[in-house]
């Protein structure tokens, strides 16, 4: 099984501005005396992910320029300003040539989630068909896992701030909740008042 989940890539989507934030892109609040967007990737690896790729939007430039990211592959999205669906996009379509078999998807906003809840999901991996969830108190939530065979129908759903959204409710028989509201809080950081969950 190791072999096999060794073939599942982190994805972090941290393209966000925002905007609620007064323009702050997400990926560069403090965090731990850090950019936000480097907790998330120490937590993909940790939680076992052997590759990651990062999706940027706002303020790539200075992204690449103050986090530190080595071995990840950073993938632009010129189109972030057109919400979330547009990064999953960018990100699954990087990696097609990669050999990935699945993307475990996680959010640079989320940082209730850690390796633990990581690794649950990625533990539910079997196949290029898996659709895996990390549930909280029973409610689907992040980080989520697609197989390979699923990529082409979420790229083609994937619009606006919904994501995968579309595609999970459709195939929603599919998905394998795994809980992982004893390990991890899915809190996002959306607005100011939201800052009080960073350290």
């Amino acid at each position: 099984m190791t072999e096999n989940k060794n073939q599942v890539v982190g994805l972090l989507l941290a393209a966000g501005g925002g905007r609620r934030l007064g323009g702050r892109p997400k990926a560069l609040l403090p965090h731990r005396g850090r950019p936000l967007i480097e907790h998330a990737v120490e937590v993909l690896r940790a939680g076992g992910c052997g590759s990651v790729h990062v999706v940027l939007g706002a303020r790539a430039k200075e992204v690449r320029e103050r986090a530190e990211l080595p071995g990840c592959v950073l993938v632009d999205n010129p189109d972030w300003e057109e919400g979330m669906g547009s990064s999953l996009r960018v990100g699954l379509g990087s990696l097609t040539d990669s050999g990935a078999r699945a993307a475990l998807v996680s959010l640079v906003d989320q940082p209730g989630i850690g390796p633990q809840a990581v690794a649950r999901v990625l533990g539910a991996y079997n196949s290029p068909r898996t659709l895996a969830a990390a549930a909280y108190d029973g409610e689907r939530g992040h980080p989520v896992l697609f197989g390979a065979g699923h990529w082409a129908g979420i790229s083609a759903s994937a619009t606006g701030d919904r994501g995968a959204r579309a595609y999970l409710k459709a195939h929603q028989d599919a998905i394998t909740l795994v809980e992982c509201g004893d390990v991890a809080q899915a809190f996002d950081i959306d607005t100011e008042a939201d800052l009080v969950h960073l350290e």
